[in-house]
């Protein structure tokens, strides 16, 4: 007879996070669902690489936790950043096209344009990427979602540099 738990299958709060470039998928992995609306889903994931990047800026770091915000009406997913000792580094911002619910799954298409949000008083919102962007040949071959994403950038660039304590650019993310 098998287990309680084997019948049950995943948990339901479980989700797989599924990230695609030019609609090919770059990276999978597993995250926790924490709130869902049907407009925009957060999830809760812990840094998946076993060894620290430095990306001069931050710093990712195995224990780092990641609490992700996906909307489906949105250009743009945001991932706020924490150490494994709670304390807040920041947001990272991708412009992505609106995310895709399938089951069990989000999937985002990351557009290759990305902000950096350090936490109140460790500097200036960051762009990054902007000559990925340019070099994925998106804005000949799909101006709209070109548009889009640069429009989805500086909202949010605007949003970052509102307050320094960031108080406009968190209401995004209440949940």
């Amino acid at each position: 007879m098998p287990s309680p738990s084997a019948e049950a299958g995943p948990p339901a709060d479980a989700l797989t996070v599924v990230l695609t470039k030019a609609g090919r998928v770059k990276k999978r992995y597993p995250a926790r669902r924490l709130a869902d609306d049907g407009t925009h889903l957060v999830a809760e994931a812990p840094w998946a690489s076993p060894e620290a990047r430095d990306f001069g800026f931050v710093r990712f770091a195995p224990g780092d936790v990641f609490t992700e915000h996906y909307w489906t009406t949105t250009w743009y997913a945001i991932k706020e950043v924490r150490a494994a000792d709670g304390a807040l580094k920041g947001w990272y911002c991708d412009m992505t096209r609106p995310a895709v619910r399938e089951e069990g799954a989000v999937r985002v298409d990351d557009l290759e344009l990305d902000l950096w949000v350090p936490a109140p008083g460790r500097g200036p919102a960051l762009r990054l990427d902007e000559d990925e962007f340019l070099a994925s040949g998106l804005p000949t071959t799909d101006p709209h979602a070109a548009e889009r994403a640069r429009s989805a950038l500086a909202s949010l660039e605007a949003l970052a540099r509102r307050d320094g304590d960031r108080t406009a650019f968190r209401a995004l993310l209440t949940y």
